[in-house]
C-alpha cells in the first residue's frame, strides 16, 4: 500500500477538490477501474432503467452469473449495490469490475443504480432514488428473474451510507432485507473524528476531498439528518444484518466502527472486516492489492450465507 500510495503522489494527478465537479467526474471515470481486476465476463449483463426518486427512470445495470434461461423458478437472489464517490462522482462505469466481482463470487445477481448526483441534485436526491430502487424491486424482482423475498442492499463509500440509509428505510416500511452490505462507509455528519484527523493528508482520501464532497452534496444545516449521516438516526433496532468492510488507514474507519458498535448494541448481527495497512478504496484495487480479493470474497460469503438463511 506505501508503494503504490507513492506512485500515486508521483503521478501529480490534479486533485479531485481542485476541479469542477464535472471535471473530477470525468477524472474518476478514467481513473477508476485502473487498479481494478479486468472486469470478468458474465453471462448475464443487461440495461435497465430504474424509477427515481423524483418519477423520473434511472439507469442502472444488472449482472448476473447464470444466463436468464439458466435461472431457477424461484429467481436469483439480488443485491442493489450504490456506487461511491462522495454523493458527487462515479456511475455504472467506475464500478462495472467490483459488481461483476460480487456477482461472480456471491452466486447471485448485482442491480447498480446510477442514482442523481449533486451539485445538481443535492441531498437527498440520491436516498430518494435508493428507495425508489429498493421499492421497484421489492415489487417487481420476478419480471427480472430475481426472488423478491432475498434481497440485500449495498455499497461502497457513499453508497455504503445510502446503503446503510436504505436498510433503515426498509425497516420502517415493513420490508426484510437478507443484508447490508457496508463497505467502507460515510456514517457520521461531520469529518470530525480521530481516524479523519490521523489521516487528514496522504492517504487517498484527503480532508479536502471530503470537505469539497461535503460541500456539494449537503447544506451544513442538512449533516445531522439521519438520511446523511445514520449514526444520527433515533434507533437502529430491526434492521437488516450487516457486513461492514473497513480499511485501517481510512479517515471514515472511525465512523465504520461506531456504526458497527451501534448496530450490536441495537441487536442486529454483524460481521465486521477490518483490513489493516490499506486506505478508503482499497476493495477496488484488486490489481496491486491482495487485500482487495480477500475482501470482495468476504463480502460475497456474507452475501451468500445470508441469502441461503432468508
Amino acid at each position: 500500500m506505501a508503494g503504490l500510495l507513492d506512485r500515486i503522489r508521483r503521478a501529480r494527478r490534479t486533485p479531485l477538490h481542485a476541479m469542477s465537479p464535472q471535471q473530477a467526474r470525468a477524472a474518476y471515470a478514467v481513473m477508476a477501474e485502473i487498479l481494478d481486476p479486468p472486469r470478468a465476463p458474465l453471462p448475464r449483463v443487461e440495461a435497465l432503467q430504474l424509477p427515481g426518486g423524483d418519477g423520473r427512470m434511472r439507469p442502472a445495470r444488472l449482472y448476473a452469473p447464470l444466463a436468464r434461461a439458466e435461472t431457477p423458478a424461484a429467481g436469483l437472489p439480488a443485491l442493489l449495490f450504490l456506487h461511491g464517490g462522495g454523493f458527487v462522482i462515479g456511475g455504472l462505469e467506475t464500478h462495472d469490475s467490483l459488481c461483476r466481482q460480487l456477482a461472480r463470487r456471491s452466486g447471485g445477481a448485482v442491480v447498480a443504480l446510477d442514482y442523481r448526483l449533486a451539485p445538481e441534485h443535492p441531498f437527498p436526491a440520491a436516498v430518494d432514488d435508493t428507495w425508489a430502487a429498493l421499492a421497484w424491486l421489492r415489487d417487481h424482482a420476478a419480471t427480472l428473474g430475481l426472488d423478491p423475498a432475498r434481497l440485500a442492499i449495498g455499497g461502497d463509500s457513499a453508497g455504503g451510507t445510502l446503503a446503510a440509509v436504505g436498510a433503515i428505510h426498509a425497516r420502517d416500511r415493513g420490508w426484510t432485507l437478507a443484508l447490508q452490505l457496508l463497505i467502507t462507509p460515510g456514517t457520521a455528519a461531520h469529518a470530525d473524528t480521530a481516524s479523519h484527523r490521523l489521516y487528514a493528508e496522504g492517504f487517498l482520501l484527503d480532508a479536502a476531498a471530503i470537505d469539497w464532497f461535503f460541500d456539494h452534496c449537503c447544506p451544513y444545516h442538512h449533516r445531522r439528518d439521519w438520511r446523511f449521516a445514520p449514526l444520527e438516526a433515533p434507533d437502529l433496532d430491526g434492521v437488516a444484518p450487516a457486513c461492514v468492510v473497513l480499511a485501517e488507514c481510512d479517515p471514515l474507519v472511525d465512523e465504520g466502527l461506531a456504526y458497527a458498535d451501534r448496530l450490536r448494541a441495537a441487536g442486529v448481527a454483524v460481521r465486521l472486516e477490518l483490513y489493516r495497512g490499506v486506505t478508503h478504496d482499497f476493495i477496488k484495487m484488486g490489481r496491486a492489492l491482495k487485500e482487495a480479493a480477500l475482501a470482495q470474497q468476504a463480502a460475497a460469503d456474507a452475501l451468500r450465507q445470508a441469502w441461503r438463511t432468508a
